[in-house]
């Protein structure tokens, strides 16, 4: 999978060359190239806002600059094209997989005010939110998608980790306990080293109703476990 970002603030997304991201992209698993849309603007200063029509707060970004990096980026449209917005439909687990059978994503940063609803109607495929909350730009946001979707990639993880953590199957994931097996006064519960596999699939499960219950108790509504 490739996986196309275009930003106004390329450096702040160091974070997804390391750990696991980085070690995918090493292994050619999933390919991530960030963009600069200031290389693709017009004007001298590199100025890619403006004020809004209509008057208002802020600034909004211009659709020039926006247009042609997506046209240099993508330009038989072979990626499906996502502005990270707000206004966009709630991202959740559920929704991986979808995202997951597309070969290539573009992820198109907002900034400011937000981008020139032109550039939407003209590029864009959908729009995306990562929470009913607003933040500075959409960079946060690409890094939580693109950090969500990769994972699923094959051979990025193993299979068995995707299928037993949190929302795998509608439920919160179990408590998990390593070494030592007495840590200030608290010990590991008896079943996890009892060596009784059934036993300890047992103990996962009805933990994993216990902690979504009282977490997430909306997650248990047409639940069946």
């Amino acid at each position: 999978m490739k996986i196309d970002i275009l930003t106004l603030f390329p450096e702040m997304f160091a974070p997804i060359r390391e750990s696991i991201l980085g070690r995918a992209t090493k292994d050619g698993k999933i390919e991530i190239a960030v963009h600069d849309i200031r290389d693709f603007t017009l004007n001298k200063h590199r100025k890619v806002d403006d004020y809004p029509f209509g008057g208002g707060a802020g600034m909004v970004l211009t659709p020039q600059p926006i247009a042609d990096c997506i046209r240099a980026v993508d330009p038989d449209h072979e990626a499906r094209r996502i502005y990270l917005s707000p206004k966009g439909r709630t991202f959740c687990q559920s929704m991986v997989r979808e995202y997951v059978a597309y070969p290539r994503i573009l992820l198109l940063c907002g900034h400011y005010e937000g981008i020139d609803q032109r550039v939407i109607d003209l590029f864009i495929d959908e729009e995306l939110s990562i929470g009913d909350y607003v933040l500075t730009g959409g960079e946060l946001p690409a890094m939580v998608v693109t950090d969500c979707i990769s994972r699923y990639v094959d051979g990025v993880i193993s299979s068995q980790s995707l299928e037993q953590e949190s929302f795998s199957d509608g439920m919160l994931e179990y408590p998990h306990y390593t070494r030592p097996q007495e840590f200030m006064g608290l010990t590991v519960p008896e079943v996890l080293v009892s060596g009784n596999h059934a036993e300890v699939d047992k103990w996962r499960a009805e933990k994993s109703r216990e902690i979504t219950k009282k977490m997430r108790p909306d997650l248990m509504e047409g639940n069946k476990r």
